[in-house]
């Protein structure tokens, strides 16, 4: 089972669109720092998420997302 998932920033007006296999583990590496790109945004939380089969149907899913933002 694959994920696409839109997190949204509590400290700024910001979305985060991505995909991964383990949903809870992602968001707590972008709350813990591990993610370079939403480091400084802290704290997150999902806003949205959708589940697949597989890795490139969640892949197409967030490319769709990251086009219309």
């Amino acid at each position: 089972m694959y994920f696409t998932y839109i997190l949204k920033s509590l400290k700024a007006n910001r979305f985060y669109y991505g995909h991964t296999q383990n949903l809870s583990e992602r968001l707590n590496y972008h709350n813990i720092g591990k993610v370079k790109s939403t480091k400084a945004f802290r704290p997150w939380v999902i806003h949205y998420f959708e589940s697949f089969e597989t890795r490139f149907e969640a892949f197409r899913r967030e490319r769709f997302f990251t086009h219309i933002s």
